[in-house]
């Protein structure tokens, strides 16, 4: 059974401006809609593995964890990376959706995003030739057999190893790709049955999808590789796939690496390997399928390559693609204050906004972007109920204020 609503009484979930006129002045907290599903505010929590699956299955961390994110008003939260088989996982420890018997943990998941008001989304994956590693908590590291790895089945568009001390992937053949095509049209309608509101395929950071598109990790010489044309055809094949099965009213996302810094500069020009403008081509011929929205993230791709590190530094690459593909994006990266996220939109430079550690450092990030804003929002009245006489008809004090005032207040 779903937790019961933490605004269950309310008019309104957890994220929500109080005050109409807020709605028409912050972007930030405007309902966002795409085909039949409309978000609450324009702030997302954006997929990130937490390595803590048994066989895929979700299992009661997976369930505390995103409720607390779902409790606190972000208009979607999106799950992590769930494999499309057992061998498409990056560790033995990610989410799962290659079985029928993982859509009902994954159903429970869903309901409990959703009864807080938020909507459910799920990011399905296959991580290609950067499989069979170890969580990052751990180290960096192939998982071998006894540690519940598969290095012998790792998969991959050619057979070059991501990095030496990674597994060395088998090329996949003609066939093989078709079935990996139908393992992702598969996850699909597993995801259907699980209640999901969104669906978004991984198709970034050096994993399968994305080790196809870029000449800097596709050797291949068939038509699956060398031309532009062909090495987008695996991605092109798994979003028609996907959009063939999954409901036409409900969005169909997908995460792309923008570039694959094989230029240093994100905006410059890398035609043997992957750069912004080969993936506004990508974009419009998504676009033509049926994706709804483009998650324009980067790298991943290539070993040992300098990322930026500046707030915000793939915001260019949003904006890049909504205006070169005439296709709604979501800004990621170093996206940690609310002045920066409504920026982001007012600019027009992307349609939403997921942010991820910062959910990790502060699942209050919705309240704090408001408070940032002079925005009041509802906020669950199980939480709200302590601050008392703190500032009833106006945005929540933050923690620390809260903190002196509780000192205060002991007698």
């Amino acid at each position: 059974m779903p937790i019961p609503a933490a605004a269950a009484n309310e008019k309104k979930p957890a994220g929500v401006p109080v005050h109409a006129k807020d709605i028409e002045r912050v972007k930030l907290f405007q309902p966002y809609q795409k085909k039949s599903v409309t978000t609450h505010n324009r702030l997302g929590v954006s997929p990130m593995c937490m390595y803590s699956a048994d066989d895929g299955y979700v299992n009661d961390f997976h369930l505390g964890h995103y409720l607390s994110f779902a409790l606190k008003g972000p208009g979607l939260v999106m799950v992590e990376a769930s494999g499309v088989t057992p061998e498409g996982r990056i560790t033995p420890g990610c989410l799962g959706i290659w079985d029928d018997s993982h859509i009902e943990g994954m159903k429970k998941l869903s309901d409990n995003i959703k009864s807080q008001g938020s909507k459910s989304a799920i990011q399905i994956a296959h991580a290609g030739r950067k499989a069979s590693t170890s969580p990052p908590f751990l180290g960096d590291y192939v998982m071998d057999e006894a540690n519940g790895g598969w290095p012998n089945r790792v998969v991959g568009p050619s057979d070059n190893a991501f990095a030496p001390h990674y597994a060395t992937p088998h090329a996949l053949t003609k066939e093989e790709i078709k079935q990996h095509v139908q393992a992702f049209a598969d996850a699909a309608v597993r995801v259907n049955k699980a209640g999901f509101d969104i669906l978004e395929i991984h198709g970034a950071h050096g994993y399968l999808i994305s080790s196809f598109y870029s000449g800097s990790s596709n050797k291949r010489t068939d038509e699956y590789g060398g031309s532009f044309e062909n090495r987008i055809r695996f991605a092109l094949e798994v979003a028609q796939a996907v959009r063939d099965v999954w409901p036409q009213e409900k969005p169909l996302w997908m995460r792309l690496s923008c570039s694959d810094y094989s230029n240093p500069d994100p905006m410059g020009h890398s035609p043997d390997g992957w750069d912004i403008y080969q993936t506004i081509e990508l974009a419009k011929e998504l676009k033509k399928i049926g994706v709804d929205v483009i998650d324009c993230s980067s790298g991943g791709i290539i070993p040992g390559v300098k990322y930026p590190s500046n707030p915000m530094y793939q915001v260019p690459l949003a904006e890049a693609i909504k205006k070169g593909a005439d296709i709604d994006t979501a800004a990621v990266g170093l996206i940690v204050e609310g002045e920066d996220a409504e920026g982001i939109l007012q600019k027009g430079q992307a349609d939403f906004i997921l942010a991820a550690r910062e959910f990790l450092r502060d699942s209050a990030f919705v309240l704090r972007a408001a408070q940032s804003l002079d925005v009041e929002i509802v906020w669950p009245k199980q939480y709200s109920w302590a601050v008392k006489k703190a500032r009833r008809d106006s945005v929540i004090k933050a923690p620390k204020e809260l903190d002196e005032q509780e000192k205060k207040s002991v007698p």
